[in-house]
């Protein structure tokens, strides 16, 4: 099994359309705030195209797609944000991890839109929680580095080679295995439950003081997201 850890990186607000879909020309279509006025603005959970896949208290998953030529409402944000892209306009997102905390102190309006050709996709967790400060919340069992760590997200990622498994692995937060890569992942609960991970995008949640591992069932090496919401 390889492991990779990679530096610890943090988006501002400006960078944060780029990370979508690795260029800024692939979300051509944000727009600052100014020019919204008479136009339909909604909150980021209203937004049809922020489909809401998964809800634990106040954190929310979202599922965000955009075909070609699409665009989205103009939508609020009103808390911190942090994004796992799939898939770019202009091809596979690999699970580029970014995170935008301003939105905590300042809401933000802006839209969206894909150019294409291809579909734009990224899962997208926002928390209402104040966070968490210091790191007695740490996982244990994870031997890479988050490579974002902020008091209200962690972020890792690891790689896992055919036929090998991670360690056993506990987070004391609520938790979201992505693929971020082709392969096919085994995340295997303590007590023997086991979610499949069959394509780029799948995902589980695990919740707090979940012990699990990951095995990699496939033929090929493949890397995986785990984000943290700290509450």
């Amino acid at each position: 099994m390889t492991i990779l850890a990679k530096p610890a990186y943090m988006v501002c607000a400006a960078a944060l359309l780029a990370m979508f879909t690795g260029l800024v020309s692939d979300m051509a279509g944000a727009q600052p705030q100014q020019d919204f006025r008479g136009q339909k603005i909604v909150h980021l959970l209203q937004e049809p195209r922020h489909r809401t896949v998964f809800r634990d208290g106040d954190i929310y998953l979202l599922d965000v797609q955009l075909n070609p030529g699409d665009s989205s409402f103009a939508h609020i944000h009103d808390a911190p944000l942090m994004t796992t892209s799939i898939s770019a306009a202009n091809g596979p997102g690999n699970g580029r991890v970014g995170v935008n905390i301003d939105y905590a102190e300042r809401n933000y309006t802006h839209a969206i839109s894909n150019a294409g050709p291809g579909l734009l996709r990224i899962l997208a967790l926002t928390t209402y929680h104040a966070g968490v400060e210091g790191d007695e919340d740490a996982p244990e069992g994870m031997t890479v580095e988050p490579e974002i760590e902020n008091r209200w997200f962690r972020s890792f990622r690891v790689t896992v080679d055919p036929g090998e498994e991670t360690p056993l692995q506990t987070h004391h937060q609520p938790t979201f295995v992505i693929m971020a890569t082709p392969g096919k992942a085994h995340v295997s609960r303590e007590d023997g439950i086991t979610a499949e991970l069959r394509a780029i995008g799948d995902w589980t949640w695990r919740e707090e003081g979940s012990s699990f591992l990951i095995r990699n069932t496939g033929a090929v090496a493949f890397d995986l997201v785990i984000n943290e919401v700290r509450r």
